[in-house]
């Protein structure tokens, strides 16, 4: 069981915060990028490694769609509604940002090289959906403050990566800030509430939703027991796009969600309710991009 899609957390601390919808922008493209398929490839102990690089004016992601147009469209994965494959297939790309045009325009190039290579035709529209709102709990707060170098603020590169199996995920944002999930302990370092919220949402069945208004950047770890921790990292297979066999599936049955009893080892709470949420539905990509 590979878990991959963790790495989304990094991607969105890249974009926008999540609740935000840009306006339509002016095309801009990259200068130069190929597109190519890939066959994941899982090292000995079953885990596979993903991640995204920017360094000046270059650019190498290796990614699945879905984590592609959650970029490009600045959204997070949730509000994507796509075919099936986007969630599993994956593409490396390599590209290069023109120059005079800023690093922080890498969304909207990325999204004019998908609508070109793969014909991408959308439509946005709202859709109320379950979700979890991340609440304060109750008091206290059982986060700390992180400890923030100031020559951590202004990265001249980025870079992003992410390892799962059937172990654990570990995921590395960059400046200093990751988290790892191994053994029924989630640790986590220089997060924001809306990462934090990204990152539970992986091992959840719907959308979570930052509502608490918290302005700081926090390090915290959870404890979940060994049930607990199986049942979450089913769940994260299954957001990751992993195929199960149907007797892990069942194992879900009486799961429930365990991350509610975690949350509030933090001090924070999560809500159970239906909210409106707006989306980007693909009525038509390609699978195989045009050629380079």
């Amino acid at each position: 069981m590979t878990l991959l899609d963790a790495l989304a957390i990094g991607i969105g601390a890249l974009t926008l915060t999540p609740a935000q919808t840009p306006a339509p922008a002016p095309r801009i493209e990259f200068e130069v990028a190929t597109v190519r398929p890939v066959t994941a490839t899982q090292a000995a102990d079953g885990s596979v490694t993903l991640g995204l690089k920017m360094d000046g004016a270059q650019l190498r992601v290796g990614l699945p769609m879905r984590d592609l147009l959650s970029i490009a469209y600045r959204v997070k994965a949730y509000q994507i509604i796509a075919p099936e494959w986007v969630t599993s297939e994956r593409f490396d790309i390599n590209a290069k940002i023109p120059a005079g045009v800023s690093p922080e325009k890498m969304p909207e190039m990325l999204q004019s090289l998908l609508n070109d290579r793969f014909g991408i035709r959308l439509r946005r529209e709202k859709k109320e959906m379950p979700v979890y709102a991340l609440l304060i709990g109750k008091p206290p707060l059982r986060m700390r403050e992180s400890v923030i170098n100031p020559n951590e603020l202004a990265p001249v590169a980025v870079a992003v990566t992410g390892t799962g199996s059937a172990a654990g995920v570990s995921v590395n944002l960059g400046n200093g800030s990751y988290y790892s999930f191994m053994g029924g302990k989630f640790e986590a370092k220089k997060f924001n509430a809306d990462t934090i919220a990204v990152s539970l949402e992986r091992y959840v069945d719907r959308p979570v939703m930052n509502l608490t208004d918290l302005k700081g950047t926090y390090d915290f770890e959870f404890t979940v027991t060994p049930e607990d921790n199986q049942t979450l990292m089913i769940r994260a297979a299954i957001n990751a796009g992993v195929k199960l066999p149907p007797q892990a599936l069942q194992l879900l049955d009486n799961g429930g969600n365990p991350l509610e009893t975690a949350a509030e080892q933090l001090g924070l709470k999560l809500d159970s309710r239906r909210m409106p949420v707006e989306v980007i539905v693909i009525d038509q990509i390609n699978k195989t991009p045009t050629e380079n």
